[in-house]
């Protein structure tokens, strides 16, 4: 049955969590979704999935609407959205960065190029650190009741990058595990690499996978997970943006769809090995 969409507080999202409730929801505030069909043992996250920016923001922000996207992780959600647990943030990164610690959340500057006009002020700050304080809030919620229910967690932290910013030869799928206990791990962060190699992709699209390559995995989602729950692998799973183009702002839905075609099948069994061993 497929879930009709509410517009819930994050004090109902907690108690249908605690309740073992299936739902799929938006925040009351719409920074974030999440929908539970089951109480499965994984997790599928996009955290800059999001391209929201409020509005109270555009006359202070010097990066245009386009230098935000292309820092963004468009179509992670999309490329995840069949399994039966996904959160995705909405708001974009350049409001409130779900990836950093809440004392870094808000950019000053980014890459390389400064933000904001004028600084923001202490109310502005608030207001987006609230939505950040309330998306960790659910992330906990949602892992110890998982932890609780199966005698371990997977969770696959879907983003993307930049290719052609890089002046070598970069992979298709990045695996950053530099957080993982690889003594524990360390065969799934490998069986997750190997199969992610293996997906055939439209155009004659080269599949590669390579592990700490172009990022190590420290975000602060992997962190906040694998920190309080020590049961709960999180793989952060960087694809190239060779399902766009990144200069000209064009998406290639051809290509997203073959990316969630395969992640269907592969990631639900890479899951169920994890599970299982």
């Amino acid at each position: 049955m497929k879930l009709k969409m509410e517009r819930l507080s994050v004090v109902k999202i907690i108690e249908n969590i605690n309740n073992e409730r299936v739902f799929y929801a938006v925040a009351e505030d719409y920074s974030f979704t999440l929908k539970v069909e089951a109480y499965t043992h994984y997790v599928c996250g996009a955290v800059h999935n999001g391209h929201q920016f409020r509005k109270s923001l555009w006359s202070n922000c010097l990066h245009t609407e386009y230098d935000r996207w292309f820092e963004e992780d468009p179509e992670t959600l999309t490329m995840v959205q069949s399994h039966p647990i996904v959160i995705s943030g909405n708001d974009s990164r350049f409001e409130y960065d779900l990836n950093r610690a809440p004392e870094a959340a808000i950019y000053e500057d980014a890459w390389g190029k400064k933000l904001w006009k004028s600084p923001l002020s202490k109310n502005a700050k608030i207001q987006s650190l609230k939505k950040h304080e309330n998306f960790y809030k659910v992330v906990h919620a949602l892992i110890s009741k998982l932890e609780q229910i199966h005698r371990k967690v997977i969770v696959y932290d879907m983003h993307s990058y930049n290719w052609k910013r890089w002046s070598r030869e970069v992979p298709t799928f990045n695996i950053g595990a530099g957080k993982v206990d690889m003594n524990k791990f360390g065969k799934f962060v490998t069986s997750w690499q190997q199969s992610l190699s293996e997906i055939k992709l439209p155009h004659n699209i080269k599949s590669t996978s390579l592990i700490n390559d172009v990022f190590k995995g420290n975000g602060y989602f992997l962190q906040f997970i694998m920190s309080n729950f020590k049961e709960t692998l999180v793989l952060a799973t960087e694809v190239s943006k060779i399902y766009c183009d990144e200069l000209d702002q064009i998406m290639f839905p051809e290509v997203v769809n073959s990316i969630e075609e395969a992640l269907k099948i592969r990631l639900k069994n890479h899951a169920i090995q994890f599970y299982n061993d």
